[in-house]
């Protein structure tokens, strides 16, 4: 009897530290509005239609990426469902797009959407309602602020750093030259203008003209000829796809042959340079962060042979020579990685925390020795480039990679 009553107690006792333990295991899950023990519901909105409508294959890549990770058993056995809505590059249209997420949609967070002007329209609005404005599709220096908006995060390098980058390569390679600047005019136009200004310094007036576009215009080629007429040997094309594809056009129509920077936004062999014209657009500088998906160099890369097996999978009408493809990948991939490191605790809060905790991530399609790294007072998690040219049917990286000057 007295063996039977030890087991039996033994018995209890084990069910009671099961029990125990299964609720601490409850009890560490921890769920806000968007998320459960089946779902992470994620927020988007991209111009799949409007003026920027160039840039729709990242929000598409991203979603393919999402496929995939739920394909392969979700995160921690959770799906994503991702929500992704347009608002054609318009600010009004992408308020309405972000209220309809957090209010009727219930998402946990907003990923990726695209665009200064619009991410702008709601910041405010994201950060009152405390709900994650992550990863931004923009370089705006303006996400780089967790004082006043820490519930916004960038995730590309910011377009002032890399405009001070363009400054240096032209005072060392053309210090005499005239730059004409070609730019939109809202905040991503003025931003990059700004750190070109910034990066002269006492050389600023080395800019013999600035021509500011909107993109309501149909096409730029007035502006272009303006530049050219001012006496311009420099070229700085701060432009959307769009309009970057256009002046690569007319410069070539009027004969004009200056040294032609592109901004990196711009700089996607399938969705600018092919459009524009591979034979007048040798010579054309950028810089950049990712890796070219038309650059052969790359073929025997661990990351992009995971790039392009996942293209094969799950996206395969999508075009690996569009730099917005690299990038909607390499985003939704550290979107992911975020998640991961949430665990069970889902809220809004935690996901901030964790964003902010990136160390050394390396998505696939970064170029080497670029790495994402954040903190609590540094919302900018890229914050490297390596100048390019293009050359033949591809990007050609030249110079070492150049960290930025911005600080935190």
């Amino acid at each position: 009897m007295t063996a039977v009553r030890f087991q039996v107690a033994a018995f209890f006792v084990a069910l009671a530290l099961c029990t125990a333990m299964s609720s601490e295991a409850l009890a560490q899950k921890k769920y806000d509005t968007g998320a459960s023990d089946t779902e992470i519901k994620i927020g988007n909105i991209m111009p799949y239609s409007g003026p920027a409508s160039a840039y729709a294959a990242i929000g598409k890549t991203e979603e393919a990426y999402f496929n995939k990770i739920n394909a392969e058993g979700g995160i921690n056995g959770r799906k994503i469902k991702f929500i992704s809505y347009d608002d054609a590059y318009s600010p009004p249209k992408t308020v309405e797009q972000a209220r309809k997420l957090v209010e009727n949609d219930g998402v946990l967070l907003v990923f990726g959407s695209l665009g200064t002007s619009t991410n702008s329209a709601i910041r405010k609005y994201m950060n009152e309602k405390k709900v994650a404005q992550l990863f931004v599709a923009s370089g705006a220096s303006k996400w780089n602020d967790p004082k006043q908006y820490p519930w916004t995060m960038g995730w590309q390098p910011s377009y002032v750093s890399e405009a001070r980058i363009y400054a240096k390569y032209i005072m060392k390679e053309k210090p005499d030259g005239k730059i004409g600047v070609l730019y939109q005019n809202d905040d991503f136009g003025k931003d990059y203008l700004n750190g070109l200004r910034d990066g002269l310094g006492s050389k600023a007036s080395m800019i013999v003209l600035e021509e500011a576009y909107d993109t309501s215009e149909p096409a730029i080629d007035e502006h272009v000829v303006k530049l050219k007429a001012a006496g311009a040997d420099i070229f700085i094309s701060i432009t959307s796809p769009k309009f970057a594809a256009q002046g690569i056009k007319k410069a070539a129509e009027i004969n004009w042959h200056p040294m032609h920077i592109i901004s990196n936004v711009s700089a996607s062999v399938g969705g600018v340079i092919e459009p524009a014209g591979l034979e007048i657009s040798q010579g054309i500088l950028s810089a950049s962060y990712t890796k070219d998906g038309s650059d052969p160099q790359w073929n025997a890369d661990d990351g992009m042979k995971k790039f392009y097996n996942f293209l094969a999978q799950y996206a395969p009408k999508a075009n690996k020579l569009d730099t917005g493809v690299v990038f909607g990948y390499a985003a939704a991939q550290t979107m992911v990685k975020v998640l991961q490191m949430c665990g069970d605790d889902l809220t809004r809060e935690n996901v901030m925390k964790q964003a902010a905790s990136l160390k050394d991530f390396e998505p696939d399609t970064l170029l080497p020795g670029i790495k994402i790294n954040t903190a609590p007072d540094n919302f900018a998690p890229i914050e490297q480039f390596q100048m390019m040219r293009f050359k033949g049917k591809k990007w050609e990286l030249f110079g070492d990679i150049i960290s930025s000057e911005i600080g935190h």
